[in-house]
């Protein structure tokens, strides 16, 4: 735990990917269009950076940030979460600025609350014609690199039964976009109350978020 905890104050000393101008890393969900309850989850986001800043050293903005592609604050952002249950609609210029921000330094994680799947891949097509969603091995440091996932991502909620999988696109070897199915994380980042999930899984669901966050930063 020590060298972890090293290895998160060198982080922090070294690069600035996710911050917010107070110097406090930061979650920016996108505000899409389209009929998909961009904002579900309320309470999901808030819970986890509470998680990471009782469970690390990272400075962190626990307020979430809601932004649209292209607005003044989507700049200033590099960490950016997409969920929801429908569908996602992006005009095009907001697919060229979408892609052009990750390719150039920016992380998106897309975590699919049930509904979303059909949508986000259709998108995908779009934002990256010339590459494919790719699996995540269990062996991969996004399992490892704080806390350890040896059978890869979580399975949160049941949905359709299917196993959970880690997708993700790449720019040469730097993941830019990582998407979460059949999990749910975002389920179990919410307030207890809401979804009634045990306690372990919740703690299961905030650690895997917290890798995530980490290994964008470390990658």
């Amino acid at each position: 735990m020590k060298i972890k905890l090293y290895i998160i104050k060198l982080i922090l000393l070294l690069v600035s990917f996710g911050y917010s101008s107070t110097g406090a890393f930061s979650i920016s969900r996108i505000h899409y269009d389209g009929g998909g309850d961009w904002y579900a989850n309320k309470s999901s986001i808030p819970n986890l950076l509470h998680f990471i800043k009782n469970n690390t050293n990272i400075n962190v903005d626990t307020n979430e940030i809601n932004v649209r592609i292209g607005d003044d604050l989507f700049f200033k952002n590099n960490f950016f979460y997409i969920t929801g249950h429908g569908n996602i609609k992006l005009k095009p210029k907001d697919i060229i600025i979408l892609r052009e921000h990750l390719i150039n330094g920016a992380f998106l994680h897309v975590d699919d609350n049930y509904g979303l799947d059909k949508s986000f891949r259709e998108l995908v097509k779009e934002l990256f014609p010339e590459k494919e969603l790719s699996l995540i091995p269990k062996s991969h440091k996004l399992f490892h690199c704080y806390y350890s996932f040896e059978n890869g991502l979580p399975k949160i909620h049941e949905h359709d039964n299917k196993p959970p999988q880690a997708l993700g696109i790449f720019e040469e070897d730097k993941l830019i976009l990582l998407y979460t199915y059949e999990s749910d994380l975002g389920d179990g980042w919410e307030d207890k109350s809401v979804h009634n999930n045990p306690e372990n899984l919740r703690q299961e669901a905030l650690k895997m978020g917290t890798n995530i966050i980490i290994y964008s930063m470390i990658q």
